[in-house]
């Protein structure tokens, strides 16, 4: 009778009770080779990738939406007043207007979720697996029901997994809520998305995909869209905004109640000028401009888990860094042995290799295994038997090996575990070691024993981790951005002094026992040694995440790289948690930012970007301020002194629409960063805005006299409305270029597409105000060209000047204040 199997899996029912043995012979397993390359594929055709499919959010609800928040709600009633006053004209244009944001908006969120979804992709969760006779790192997503993988501590399990050998300790608080690891040895289930928290172990994969027991996706790093810290800075000055636009428009309305006009009439402009003062265009370009960001960090080799991770870099002050993998290569290799009496370093390296294990990719194992290779040591004689991995608290690796029926026991680890093993003193061993220490040398002993004999150290091995070569030039271009570098490494203190040394770090390298003596006694003095020590030795991941912390209490914005599962905590706390390429999966889900490559170079990418990033952002925010003050107060002020509204409403929620999404383009724009780390400085922001802001509602008001006296405008209210339309177009597209450049307009060019798009812009609505069209009336092209002329005088003659001055002014009091 044939075995009963699960139609959808293939899997044997009742496969959780089962042998090992009988698991793998109904999968048709193959625990030393793995599947081939064509099983697997006619496996994946027959059950699928290792995935869950994310549920895609209704893109017609979306498109809907589009059409409530306040400003939408504000233009709708705008709607409600045009008809019940016969307006039918700004009816039909307003809601072509509202169609075409809500188009417009659609768009551009689709466009930016395709970006983040392309990013998704790239950080898709490993699995070492065996394939074909070899241990390769495959996604997880790749696996499939009879596959052989290695699971070890930080990982987290890709799908649900037999035991077949080792043990571990789990952490399955994801999936069922209990707060206790669970151990599971050979035999045992593991569910997929649980955490591997110690041990290692091999297993055969049993379920893939939505079939999982817990139905969980192996693609666990996400994308987070929590509130941007940016958007909160901005919301409170546009609710300050807010109050002066409300204070401008209640004198509008005293005075109209005074004057007898229509109250409908005022409440309909009222509405739209409130509109105009909502940044309706502020979420999509920030989204659009950290979209953008993230795509170019990615081509340079930066995966960001959380848009606004490049933006928090732009005010990065403090980078804490481990030192292996990131100021070194993170590739152990064999830089001296030294051999007992009776023993070559032949032999020393030969049974060292023997209890390294290639599977696993431990970077010590590693070193030994190529080393060996190297010096053509053949290992191949010997057949193992039986492997421990490296464990905290015998801190030593451990193998038993057969070679022509003699049995042996090799080992290799610390060099007082081994002492104590081999029941030597460890004394005279760190005397011999005393060499390789001074340099910065790991030193590790090796131990032997045949049969039931003792275990005797037969040499010593040093193992160095070089620094990178362009470590020394990355710390101190990071330095001159203003970004004050901090190792952290477990290592002894004499290993970090000499890599600090060479890569010439700056500073104290400070023991952790220090650290921790001086929090005991004086958290003041712990907190001014965090403050000026150029690094840490010897330190616990506990250790790094009060670092961060501390850090932070003194008014630091902190980064923090790391790559294992205890790093964890301070990856999270740091504002730029950044994963190294070797991280665990359990970091990268921590971190913000992950790595796809070693070294620093690729932090100076995300500096550099987010603080373009940061630059693009401010532009909009400042030209958005800018321009609703313009808008407002000249339109309330001229109200005040004709008596007239010289803006219709359907002039004013046409600008929304010309300037607001036109001005989206400097997502693109041609940016430099600036030099030191940035901030949300929002008084001096608001200031400088205001300043700038009062200065074009004069420079509005004098060229509007101009219409009204010597051009003839004076009682053709529509073609007054016109030219003042054209006013606070011109005056809005124009200030763009003039607050794009921290220095004066001149000294940097604009992308093309922010050129190109401004210019088609400014020529269509020239068209349209020469030609007219309903709710526009005509004008006279010279009188266009007069208000252009002029808005170009004023705008890159006067107003540019003053705002040199004025940021010349704060960057002086800054470097003054020591900022």
């Amino acid at each position: 009778m044939p075995e009963e199997r699960d139609a959808a899996t293939g899997t044997p029912a009742g496969y959780e009770a089962m042998g090992t043995g009988e698991l793998i012979a109904s999968l048709s397993a193959d625990t030393k080779n793995g599947l081939s390359a064509a099983e697997h594929k006619r496996r994946v055709a027959a059950y699928g990738y290792n995935e869950v499919q994310e549920k895609k959010a209704n893109p017609y609800l979306g498109f809907v939406k589009k059409f409530s928040g306040p400003t939408a709600w504000m233009l709708e009633a705008v709607i409600v007043l045009s008809l019940i006053l016969g307006n039918y004209a700004d009816v039909y244009v307003i809601v072509a207007l509202l169609f075409l944001n809500a188009v417009l908006g659609f768009f551009q969120e689709q466009k930016a979720s395709v970006a983040v979804d392309a990013l998704k992709q790239r950080l898709r969760v490993n699995a070492r697996t065996l394939r074909d006779g070899t241990w390769q790192i495959l996604p997880a997503r790749d696996l499939v029901p009879g596959d052989i993988v290695r699971i070890r501590a930080g990982d987290f399990v890709p799908a649900d997994v037999k035991v077949l050998d080792g043990s571990l300790a789990v952490d399955q608080s994801a999936l069922t809520g209990e707060s206790l690891t669970v151990e599971k040895a050979a035999g045992g289930m593991l569910y997929s998305g649980s955490i591997i928290r110690s041990g290692e172990a091999t297993g055969l994969v049993v379920l893939t995909g939505a079939r999982t027991y817990f139905g969980k996706t192996t693609e666990l790093v996400q994308f987070a869209r929590p509130r941007l810290q940016a958007e909160e800075l901005v919301s409170q000055v546009v609710k300050w905004l807010l109050v002066i636009v409300g204070l401008a428009l209640a004198a509008a309305f005293a005075v109209a109640a005074l004057a007898g006009m229509r109250m409908l009439d005022v409440l309909s402009l009222a509405l739209a000028l409130l509109a105009s003062s909502i940044p309706v265009a502020l979420p999509a370009m920030f989204t659009i401009t950290m979209a953008l960001g993230a795509m170019e960090l990615a081509k340079r080799g930066v995966l960001v888990t959380r848009l606004s991770a490049s933006e928090d870099a732009a005010t990065m002050d403090t980078l804490c860094t481990d030192k292996t993998g990131t100021i070194t290569t993170n590739r152990l290799t064999v830089a001296g042995i030294i051999p007992e009496a009776g023993w070559s370093e032949a032999d020393v390296l030969l049974y060292g290799a023997l209890a390294s294990e290639a599977a696993n990719h431990d970077p010590i194992d590693c070193a030994f295994l190529v080393a060996a290779e190297d010096r053509d040591i053949p290992t191949g004689d010997f057949a193992l038997r039986s492997f421990v991995p490296f464990d905290p608290a015998t801190r030593r690796t451990e193998a038993i090996v057969e070679k022509a029926g003699t049995t042996s026991r090799v080992v290799k680890g610390a060099i007082s575990a081994i002492a104590e093993l081999a029941g030597t003193d460890p004394a005279g061993l760190r005397e011999q070691s005393t060499g390789f220490a001074a340099k910065g040398y790991r030193t590790l002993a090796v131990a032997m024993g045949t049969g039931e004999q003792t275990q005797q150290v037969i040499g010593l091995v040093a193992l160095y981790d070089t620094p990178r070569p362009d470590a020394g030039t990355l710390i101190g271009e990071l330095q001159d951005l203003g970004i004050s570098v901090k190792m952290l490494t477990g290592d002894a203190l004499s290993i970090a002094q000499e890599t600090a040394r060479q890569v010439g770090l700056p500073g104290t390298i400070t023991a952790a026992d220090e650290l921790e003596k001086a929090r005991a006694t004086d958290p003041h003095q712990a907190s001014a040694l965090v403050e000026q020590s150029a690094g840490f030795a010897r330190i616990y991941p506990q250790d790094k995440y009060e670092i961060v912390k501390s850090l932070q209490e003194n008014g630091h914005i902190v980064g923090m790289t790391g790559d294992g599962i205890n790093d964890a905590p301070s990856l999270r706390q740091a504002e730029v948690g950044i994963a190294v390429s070797s991280a665990t999966d359990v970091a990268k889900g921590a971190a913000s930012v992950v790595l796809t490559s070693d070294g620093l170079a690729h932090i100076i990418d995300l500096v550099l970007v987010g603080r373009m990033m940061h630059q693009r952002m401010l532009t909009w925010i400042f030209n958005k301020v800018v321009k609703t003050f313009q808008i407002v107060v000249f339109v309330v002020v001229a109200f005040l002194l004709t008596g007239q509204f010289i803006v219709s409403v359907f002039g004013v929620v046409l600008l929304l629409f010309v300037i607001d999404f036109v001005t989206l383009s400097l997502s693109t724009d041609t940016v430099r960063g600036s030099k030191r780390p940035d901030s949300w400085d929002i008084s001096g922001l608001v200031k400088s805005s205001l300043v700038l802001g009062v200065l074009v509602v004069l420079e509005s008001l004098a060229i509007l006299a101009v219409g009204l006296g010597p051009l003839g405008l004076a009682g053709n209210l529509a073609a007054i409305q016109t030219f003042s339309f054209a006013i606070l177009f011109y005056f809005g597209m124009l200030t763009v270029f003039v607050v794009r450049e921290r220095g004066h307009f001149w000294d940097s060019f604009p992308s093309r597409s922010l050129f190109w798009i401004t210019l088609a812009d400014m020529g269509v609505v020239a068209v349209l105000a020469t030609v007219g069209i309903p709710g526009l009336a005509a004008i006279p092209p010279m009188d266009t060209l007069i208000v252009i002329g002029m808005s170009v005088v004023f705008s890159f003659v006067i107003n540019d000047s003053v705002k040199y001055v004025m940021l010349r002014r704060g960057r002086e009091k800054a470097k003054k204040s020591g900022i």
